[in-house]
């Protein structure tokens, strides 16, 4: 299925509360319009969850905690139950990809070639660690046994973002779910609905009623009411490094509780002058800033080159460019996503007038799209002749927008490199190991990749932050870890005399 009509999807504007949708006058009485970002349309209202319908999901999924076997069957049931999820999620396909595609960034050829596959294989890969975990029997003296017991913390509240509604929903819950917690979800206000089917789905794969709730609303409101609550016992968000230093601040105000945050991030790409292959490294840089229409934390939004090859870069990219071709979610032949909303869209064009006025050069883009049908959208852009200090290549502009900065020699390179606020990811193009293994060591980054950019199918590797990108890790065993707590238990065996 590669066209859709957009005007056909079917939304359920709802909350998700003990296995059931909560609409109408049960579900809020604030109402937000939600919009289509590829014609700014409004195709939907979503209530937004107050405090009490907070508390309400809260405590209904404590409830099922407790109740249920979920956290204390054998953990290969709850395995079971995570297979079963992931082949309905591909199933669903049909279905779940018009919907996660008309309210979103997303084109639709796209959800249905990674999106959902992604999803369900991040299930799978969780379900798989769900019994391959445990305790350690400790050293202590021989009069006693002494052990630590790995335990789920209970509810977790989890904050989606908007830029990958199914995937980053699944990036949060599947470990959490897979480690025998219960799990709160709020995606983003602006693209809400296809967690609630995600939830339907963990519902007829057997999973127990209230074990994963969903509750839509915006961050003032229900986000902060989520990660407030007292029996929130740990919080997972991505998105912005200000509304995360917001949640990290939440958290500490009401009882302390950790939190796993991936944040913004400048990520650079480095292209030393003998990378192999200049014209496939021109193809993945332009892939690295303009998937999404650069609306992706990880971005390689700051273009680091050899001087000897800079010319020759940013021709190709400048041609990858010139070849997109922007248009709707829902469009085949569209190759370039929408923004979010025109809003954001004329943020992204008040950040490059800016960096221009303070001495940069537009060597092609540098500003706003019309396409037909509306939205908003945003001329793929390499800005030249940057500094660190210049507003485009210091602060996170979310679209599609490349700083060059040109450098002499592999020190000067790796100086180039290091950001003063994000470390989030960084490519490395060379053909020289030594150079490579040597450079991502000094990279201040959570994720390094070398002659190549962007995320694979690899769940077994990590992702997170360093510096203001964010705490902790998700993907790989690290984010199914980072879901348990840890009790010592110990025994007196001595023999009584």
């Amino acid at each position: 299925m590669q066209e859709m009509n957009p005007d056909l999807v079917q939304v359920e504007s709802a909350h998700f509360i003990g296995g059931r949708y909560i609409a109408g006058a049960a579900a809020g009485r604030d109402v937000l319009d939600v919009r289509r970002p590829s014609d700014d349309r409004v195709y939907a209202g979503l209530p937004v969850a107050d405090a009490e319908l907070v508390n309400r999901a809260v405590q209904d999924a404590w409830s099922a905690f407790q109740r249920s076997d979920w956290a204390r069957q054998p953990p290969r049931l709850r395995a079971r139950v995570l297979r079963r999820w992931a082949e309905l999620v591909e199933a669903d396909a049909a279905l779940l990809a018009p919907l996660e595609a008309v309210g979103s960034t997303r084109p639709v050829r796209d959800v249905l070639r990674w999106d959902i596959p992604y999803t369900a294989d991040l299930l799978r890969f969780y379900s798989e660690l769900a019994d391959k975990h445990g305790g350690e029997v400790a050293a202590t003296g021989g009069a006693s046994l002494g052990m630590t017991i790995a335990e789920p913390y209970g509810v977790i509240g989890a904050i989606a973002p908007w830029n990958f509604p199914l995937v980053m929903a699944a990036t949060k819950i599947a470990p959490a779910l897979a480690a025998g917690n219960a799990v709160v979800l709020k995606p983003s206000e602006l693209t809400p609905f296809s967690a609630l089917r995600l939830a339907e789905l963990a519902l007829a794969a057997g999973m127990p009623p209230g074990i994963f709730n969903v509750i839509q609303g915006d961050g003032r409101v229900a986000g902060d009411a989520l990660v407030r609550h007292p029996r929130i016992a740990k919080v997972t968000f991505t998105g912005s490094t200000r509304t995360g230093a917001s949640i990290m601040a939440a958290c500490a105000e009401s009882g302390t509780k950790p939190v796993t945050l991936e944040l913004g991030g400048k990520s650079p790409q480095v292209v030393f002058a003998d990378a192999p292959d200049l014209d496939r490294v021109a193809r993945l840089v332009a892939d690295g800033i303009t998937g999404n229409a650069g609306q992706v934390c990880v971005s390689g939004s700051r273009l680091i080159v050899a001087r000897g090859v800079a010319e020759r870069v940013i021709e190709g990219v400048a041609a990858a460019f010139a070849a997109l071709k922007p248009g709707a979610t829902w469009d085949s032949a569209a190759t370039l996503s929408p923004i979010i909303r025109p809003a954001d869209a004329r943020r992204i064009d008040g950040m490059v007038r800016r960096t221009v006025e303070a001495g940069a050069r537009v060597a092609c883009g540098g500003q706003l799209l019309q396409v037909v049908g509306g939205g908003g959208y945003y001329a793929p852009t390499i800005l030249t002749g940057v500094d660190a200090d210049m507003e485009a290549a210091r602060d996170e502009v979310f679209g599609p927008v490349l700083t060059v900065q040109v450098f002499d020699d592999e020190a000067e390179a790796m100086a180039l490199a290091d950001h003063a606020a994000y470390g989030l990811a960084a490519g490395l193009h060379t053909a020289d190991v030594s150079r490579a293994l040597r450079c991502a060591r000094q990279l201040e980054a959570g994720t390094v990749w070398i002659n190549r950019y962007g995320r694979s199918n690899d769940f077994v590797m990590a992702t997170g932050g360093y510096k203001r990108s964010g705490i902790g890790k998700d993907l790989g065993r690290e984010a199914f870890d980072a879901n348990l707590r840890h009790k010592s238990v110990l025994i007196d065996i001595a023999s009584a005399d």
